[in-house]
């Protein structure tokens, strides 16, 4: 059967909470691969409607690797006071961070898993998908947490911020590597702009200003609450990451938005920093989503300028680099094909930026790609596979799918197909049994 597009329901919410084992496997499961991927995404409760795709309940689909088999699929919701008690986010005037949707990311530190949204704290879970509790790193949390925190190969820290609604109420974070939050330092910004992601350098963390901004009164009118505002200007913050005696030093920038940050590393005085880049965003309709090009920044430090370079024209989002590489120099960018309105390829691509040549493994018409993930398998950079949740609409199923990152255009090493469908989500994480994670 040959579908021509996916149709919407790849979109739509699932209602149920399942758990499959014995997966049918077409190719082979690398059998080094033992451990959890686990994916998060809104999921609106039956009878929801959310304004914004960016609402509604987190749910995690997580899927369990080993020994060469597909042990088993499950997905739930995340159980936070939202869900469970309809706790309101605000309370006598106040923003309560313990209330979340947790519906954005799920990343591993110290002990913890952590299923994240950038508007609360952290909610705790386990590898079984079962849901904890708000975190606040033992009370030393005080404000929201990013869902976008980068680990650092060298030290094992885990940095960190929290961008909170009124002017000025930003906060760079760093977590120790048992898990322990030992820095929260503010840094002024001019307003309450969307600041969904940073980067971090090996001495550096660079944190993005732009036109993005809160509007009080569209929240208030139960509207999607953040609007393009070009004259608000756009600006990139530098911060020293292990002196806090040194102040941000702000370069302008042109007026745009990144929702993600691919890979930033030092060079000499100046930083290189990939990103995903609109021109604009939301400046007609916030429901919607204009082209993104991959492009670099050029950060010169010293005359305070910022040249950009066109990487490749392709729409693209969702970027992901080796993380063993996170503040190094990289050469190799994976990221999801999309269209305009966030549909309309079916293609993971693979970026050299050294080269600049782009590899891509096109799933075929009606296949729909999610986020891919990297996992190393050697020492090489492009030495492993790529993770991903891929929707089939020709079965209205998904299948998850393991390519090998070396070998872009050769046939998947692994498909697994689900009993399910996976709707549109965000982003996810593979778990090792390596890591002390429950």
């Amino acid at each position: 059967m040959t579908v021509a597009a996916a149709p919407a329901t790849y979109r739509t919410p699932v209602s149920e909470e399942i758990d499959a084992f014995d997966l049918e496997v077409e190719g082979a499961l690398p059998p080094e691969l033992s451990g959890d991927y686990i994916r998060n995404g809104p999921n609106p409760r039956p009878g929801e409607t959310p304004r914004h795709l960016f609402f509604g309940d987190g749910m995690l689909h997580g899927i369990r690797i080993a020994g060469g088999k597909a042990v088993a699929y499950r997905n739930r919701w995340v159980r936070t006071r939202a869900f469970v008690e309809n706790a309101p986010f605000v309370r006598r005037g106040k923003i309560d961070l313990t209330v979340a949707v947790a519906n954005t990311n799920i990343v591993a530190h110290g002990s913890k898993l952590l299923a994240l949204v950038e508007s609360s704290f952290p909610t705790t879970v386990h590898r079984d998908l079962t849901t904890g509790g708000p975190y606040d790193f033992d009370g030393a949390l005080k404000t929201p947490f990013t869902a976008h925190p980068k680990a650092c190969p060298q030290t094992g820290e885990l940095h960190a911020f929290g961008i909170g609604l009124m002017p000025g109420a930003l906060t760079y974070h760093r977590i120790d590597a048992a898990g322990a939050l030992v820095e929260s330092r503010p840094i002024p910004v001019k307003g309450p702009t969307m600041m969904h992601d940073f980067a971090l350098t090996r001495s550096h963390a660079v944190f993005m200003d732009l036109p993005i901004v809160f509007d009080v009164v569209r929240a208030l009118l139960g509207k999607t609450p953040y609007v393009w505002k070009p004259k608000y200007g756009a600006r990139l913050g530098i911060v020293k990451r292990n002196d806090p005696s040194v102040p941000v030093r702000w370069i302008e920038i042109d007026p745009c938005y990144v929702f993600h940050v691919a890979n930033a590393y030092d060079d000499g005085e100046g930083i290189v920093m990939d990103v995903v880049h609109y021109k604009e965003l939301w400046a007609k309709d916030a429901g919607s989503f204009d082209p993104t090009t991959l492009r670099r920044w050029t950060i010169d430090t010293v005359a305070g300028r910022v040249r950009e370079t066109l990487l490749d024209q392709r729409s693209i989002e969702f970027p992901r680099i080796d993380e063993r590489l996170t503040g190094a120099p990289h050469r190799y960018i994976y990221a999801v094909g999309v269209g305009a309105t966030g549909e309309g390829r079916t293609a993971i691509d693979k970026f050299d930026v050294v080269s600049g040549s782009v590899t891509t493994h096109d799933f075929g018409p009606g296949h729909v790609p999610g986020e891919a993930v990297f996992v190393p398998a050697a020492s090489g950079e492009d030495a492993g596979w790529l993770m991903c949740y891929v929707y089939d609409a020709a079965r209205d199923r998904s299948d998850f799918v393991v390519l090998d990152a070396s070998d872009m255009s050769a046939q998947p090493v692994a498909t697994v197909h689900l009993r399910v469908r996976v709707p549109l989500g965000f982003h996810g994480n593979w778990i090792s049994d390596d890591a002390n994670i429950a």
